[in-house]
């Protein structure tokens, strides 16, 4: 293995390390299998111009079946139904 200095917000350490006791394992290794995942993830090596692209081929892909709902219209109805009126203080 190569040593290697990085950088992380207090944030991101602090939750690397909750983490890590959670699942009863060191920050090295999740630092490890992290970067394992984002270095083969298929979509790594795609511009930002190209994940731009495929995200917007999918829309209009798939339906629900259901053809009295249109969540791209009412959405604001669908979320009060399902979690209630947010009231801010």
């Amino acid at each position: 293995m190569i040593r290697t200095m990085i950088q992380l917000t207090e944030e991101q350490m602090q939750a690397l390390k909750a983490l890590a006791k959670q699942r009863k394992t060191s920050v090295a290794k999740l630092v490890r299998e992290s970067v394992a995942a984002y270095v083969m993830s298929p979509t790594a090596e795609l511009t930002l111009e190209e994940k731009r692209q495929r995200a917007l081929a999918a829309f209009g892909q798939y339906r629900s079946g259901d053809k009295s709902a249109n969540a791209s219209e009412e959405h604001d109805k669908y979320l009060e139904e399902a979690y209630g009126t947010w009231k801010s203080s």
